[in-house]
């Protein structure tokens, strides 16, 4: 009854945050002599600060409407090329010249591990310029109907597979964080059926390929219980009137709830530096802080069976680097992989994929050419400053273009910036 006790909090929290905007409208209204003065704008932020906690935030826009190729100004439109009940593809499509040479297509397969594909903003933003690029729109389990079916880890890499051959042949794919699993055991797959559509490459970012190494908080949580415990404590059924009424789900408030405790203090100084930056009238930092939590804390739910799928095969058992992982019965042999180069991201302070989880992958995939293997840890970032911020922009994103061009021949006029060398690379040896 968890869930159903969570729904009708928020709904009898309802009347006080209409009530709370009304009054905050009056109390920031500019012909209100109170709003400009200090006792006016703390009011006003007390408001806001209530309003924020209580909300339910909905799914986030990418608002990506344009980007810069050749020193030029181009119009980007979002377009959804295929569509199944739980994900559909996006395409952002660039309006480019018809001189314009050929980019790489990268399709960047976002975590289904509780926040929307818009968490991956700023991954598609800077390699837009240079790529055609395509992302998992990954859709709230809350929100598809039983009648619809299930959706497990097995449905998971069908569905990367699928993608890649609505994409077509020579595109590459990118794994972020969670995905890298059904990504790196979908390109197994593939090229053990020598699929026409296999891809040229896979970058696998900050990924649990083996949690085995270096784990973190996440991976001990998963160890220290079994796997009956994770369906007795956090699997709950969708409350009515929700139209996934009645499936068993993991709860994305749950899985937020998970991440935040991790790093409680921070969020609450977040909070408590938003409401000090909106009495002070400090219009810039507190649109930022906005900025920042709308996308943190819109969160989806994901089916029962691929959650713990998912922990049963990554984090209890060790599938994937044991050479045990099943894909509807057919064991996923990563050792068949010789014709796709293979990249690997990892952030020096990662506290979700712990340093060496991801580089595991070259390990697992002994057959492939070390010229078609890279692996890049950055320093100085955690686990989200693998796929955004300030150094994912100057030196992964611009990696990621040069290592796609490398291994697909695609040589557009507009180059690649280059990256600054303060970090490590390497092409690792399998042991």
């Amino acid at each position: 009854m968890f869930y159903q006790l969570y729904e009708l909090n928020h709904a009898a929290l309802a009347p006080f945050r209409a009530g709370v905007e009304a009054l905050r409208y009056v109390s920031s209204n500019p012909l209100n002599p109170m709003s400009q003065t200090v006792l006016g704008r703390t009011l006003t932020a007390s408001l806001e600060v209530f309003e924020r906690a209580t909300r339910r935030y909905a799914k986030p826009d990418f608002g990506l409407n344009e980007t810069t190729v050749n020193g030029e100004t181009v119009a980007v439109e979002e377009e959804i090329i295929w569509s199944k009940p739980f994900c559909q593809l996006l395409h952002f499509k660039r309006d480019l010249p018809p001189a314009h040479q050929p980019d790489p297509k990268i399709l960047l397969v976002a975590p289904m591990s509780g926040h929307y594909a818009t968490l991956l903003r700023g991954t598609v933003e800077a390699l837009l310029p240079h790529a055609e690029i395509y992302i998992t729109d990954w859709v709230d389990a809350r929100v598809v109907p039983v009648t619809e079916g299930g959706f497990d880890l097995n449905d998971y890499i069908d569905y990367v597979i699928e993608m890649l051959q609505e994409i077509g042949p020579g595109a590459h794919v990118a794994g972020v964080c969670q995905p890298s699993v059904p990504v790196l055991a979908a390109v197994a797959i593939m090229e053990t059926r020598k699929d026409p559509m296999l891809p040229a490459s896979m970058i696998l970012m900050g990924g649990p390929i083996d949690t085995r190494i270096n784990p973190t908080a996440v991976n001990k949580l998963a160890n220290e219980h079994p796997l009956e415990w994770f369906k007795d404590n956090v699997i709950m059924t969708v409350p009515f009137p929700q139209p996934g009424f009645m499936r068993p789900v993991y709860p994305g408030f749950l899985q937020l709830s998970g991440f935040m405790s991790m790093n409680l203090d921070r969020h609450v100084m977040a909070h408590r530096e938003f409401f000090d930056h909106l009495v002070k009238n400090d219009g810039e930092s507190a649109e930022r802080h906005r900025d920042f939590y709308d996308e943190y804390l819109a969160v989806m739910d994901l089916t029962e069976e691929f959650y713990l799928q998912t922990v049963d095969t990554v984090f209890i058992r060790h599938s994937l680097p044991k050479g045990e992982m099943m894909h509807r019965d057919v064991p996923v042999d990563t050792g068949v992989i010789r014709n796709v180069a293979l990249m690997t991201v990892e952030g020096e302070n990662d506290d979700i994929s712990g340093l060496g989880q991801t580089n595991a992958a070259h390990a697992i995939c002994p057959n492939i050419p070390d010229s078609m293997r890279l692996h890049y840890m950055q320093p100085d970032v955690g686990h989200y400053g693998v796929f955004n911020g300030s150094r994912y922009r100057q030196e992964i994103a611009p990696r990621i273009i040069e290592f796609t061009r490398l291994h697909s021949g695609t040589r557009p006029s507009d180059a690649a910036p280059k990256p600054t060398r303060s970090g490590r690379k390497s092409a690792p040896k399998p042991e």
